[in-house]
């Protein structure tokens, strides 16, 4: 379960985030953006969270992600699309070379301190 190790980087990272002038602060909610294709199951790097948080600034913090879909662009004929089924083939002319655009993404976009 390599969520719990993303759960603790992210805790890291917003932890480090917090202004040394801000004392006693601590993190409401914590913004991720998780690309389809990442491997992520965002249920299972919730879980993760909660219980990485415990006893940190972070605790009873909120985890909100917001998943991204996978979206390509043929290098054929240059249709763009999201891809919802396992077959990376361009739904215009049926060419396998692609650019995958957006699905890759595990990013914190922003973090709330209280």
């Amino acid at each position: 379960m390599h969520e719990m190790g993303i759960a603790m980087q992210i805790i890291e990272i917003a932890t480090s985030s917090i202004p040394d002038e801000l004392e006693n602060a601590s993190i409401k909610k914590v913004n991720v953006k998780i690309g389809k294709l990442s491997a992520v199951v965002p249920e299972s790097l919730r879980f993760c969270f909660e219980i990485a948080a415990k006893d940190t600034c972070l605790s009873g913090a909120e985890l909100d992600i917001e998943e991204i879909p996978v979206r390509a662009r043929c290098r054929e004929c240059s249709k763009e699309w999201t891809i919802h089924d396992p077959d990376f083939k361009c739904i215009e002319c049926g060419s396998g070379s692609i650019d995958i655009l957006s699905g890759r993404e595990l990013d914190i976009t922003s973090i709330e301190v209280q």
